[in-house]
């Protein structure tokens, strides 16, 4: 496939570039500062943007299968970030006629599993008061694409690690796996490039944890 990057110098974009190449892909990374993306080895096309602007974007995306999005805050001070760039994004696929979208989102974002003990539910009330204005960002952000026309997926992992790529995490369509309390960033990506040819989870938020 032909793939578009956005974000590959974060954790999660690097592991969906290098995957991707692994898998034998056709890569194209966007990224502001080129010398922050660095392989041992064959690294993909590099395309070089601020991703402020739409028609700046259409190369990177012009005849692409498929677009994936690390793209999101780093902290509270870059909240916002994911929705207004993610916006820049779609209107640069809109105009090239590209459909497929998979951004990276995140678990409080999607409905409490029942089973959810009393624990799991103090520590998401935290973390929830610690990143709200994170967490509006990236709700602004699925509630634009639930608007738009993008054929769109929202992958939603608990807290990121940066541990080894394993494949043993669970995925819920609509839904959050219970008890999952975190993910590697190598998994959050592998899961990401799984969904790109699966109709179940067009236009659906995905929860996905160990």
């Amino acid at each position: 496939m032909r793939l578009t990057v956005f974000g590959a110098t974060g954790g999660i974009g690097r592991e969906i570039v290098r995957q991707a190449l692994a898998a034998g892909h056709e890569v194209t990374a966007v990224v502001r500062d080129p010398a922050r993306l660095t392989f041992d080895g064959p690294g993909p096309e590099v395309f070089r943007s601020d991703l402020a602007d739409p028609e700046a974007l259409r190369a990177a995306v012009a005849g692409r299968d498929a677009v994936l999005s690390g793209l999101g805050a780093r902290s509270r001070a870059d909240a916002g970030v994911a929705a207004r760039l993610t916006r820049s994004v779609r209107a640069a696929m809109h105009a090239e006629g590209v459909r497929r979208l998979l951004v990276v989102s995140a678990a409080p974002l999607g409905p409490v599993p029942a089973d959810q003990g009393v624990l799991d539910r103090a520590l998401l009330a935290l973390v929830n008061a610690a990143l709200k204005d994170v967490y509006a960002d990236l709700r602004v952000m699925e509630d634009e694409l639930a608007a738009g026309d993008t054929d769109w997926t929202a992958v939603r992992p608990p807290r990121l690690t940066d541990g080894p790529l394993s494949g043993r995490y669970r995925s819920v369509v609509g839904g959050t796996p219970g008890r999952g309390r975190s993910l590697a960033r190598a998994d959050v990506a592998h899961a990401m490039l799984a969904m790109i040819g699966d109709p179940a989870t067009v236009r659906q938020g995905v929860g996905v944890a160990y």
